[in-house]
């Protein structure tokens, strides 16, 4: 197993500061999390931590082990992979499953596609008949569980997970959230997710990272969330949020 540690990430687009002097550490085998409002700069970290956004400041490294790849090179892509929110959007409309969980094999030089592909499917409770169908014939659920086999298929060692569940329905939330969690168990992933949703972290995660304005506000255990074990004033007013609607008395 591996782990991650991200030290000072700052990324700066035209000027703007989307996220100023993160930093964290995720063990090997760990589940974290990271939370806060629309524009916290949470989505920025993610997309820092696996090089889809340019970093201006700090530094990314694997952990746990000697020998390591080194941040940028094929090999740290190869274990880093990430599941994007929107299961609509992340998937090429005209590419059958097969091809979709192929492209991957075939850039990184992978030979035994066959096999990879049909384990692929098996392990996200998706069967063979499902290889040659294009994303337009599968429901929500299914679309997300193509997206995570996708992103599994390289056999990464850490799994970015952006807001996985929240374009889904509720049933179909926890259907996914339990088979990340079972995949994270059965293949000793490590998890960095990234949601809005106290309760789908809480659920999923064991420690989390709450950020406000591209900085971090604190950092608490799982269970102290779900105590109201919380420090910060934000950290209190996002779970008052989260507590929905209350109709106030006539």
């Amino acid at each position: 197993m591996i782990g991650l540690s991200a030290q000072g990430l700052r990324v700066v687009f035209d000027g703007f500061v989307a996220v100023d002097d993160v930093s964290f550490e995720v063990a090997p085998g760990e589940s974290f999390g990271i939370v806060g409002e629309s524009g916290s700069g949470k989505s920025t970290v993610l997309r820092a931590l696996c090089g889809l956004a340019p970093r201006a400041a700090g530094q990314v490294l694997l952990t746990g082990r000697e020998g390591l790849p080194a941040p940028g090179s094929t090999a740290f892509r190869r274990q880093v992979q990430m599941v994007f929110q929107d299961p609509y959007g992340s998937l090429h409309p005209r590419q059958t499953v097969d091809r979709i969980l192929a492209e991957p094999l075939a850039i990184h030089g992978i030979t035994d596609a066959e096999a990879r592909i049909e384990r692929a499917l098996e392990e996200v409770g998706l069967g063979a008949g499902f290889r040659f169908r294009y994303p337009h014939q599968l429901s929500g659920g299914q679309r997300q569980r193509i997206a995570v086999a996708r992103a599994l298929i390289l056999e990464p060692e850490v799994l970015l997970l952006d807001e996985p569940t929240s374009a889904l329905d509720a049933s179909v939330q926890a259907e996914v959230l339990n088979l990340l969690e079972a995949l994270r168990q059965r293949r000793g992933l490590s998890f960095v997710m990234v949601s809005h949703d106290l309760a789908v972290v809480t659920h999923l995660c064991q420690r989390l990272m709450v950020m406000r304005g591209g900085r971090m506000v604190e950092m608490l255990l799982a269970a102290d969330l779900a105590a109201h074990r919380v420090q910060a004033a934000y950290t209190q007013a996002l779970m008052q949020a989260a507590a929905g609607f209350v109709r106030a008395a006539a």
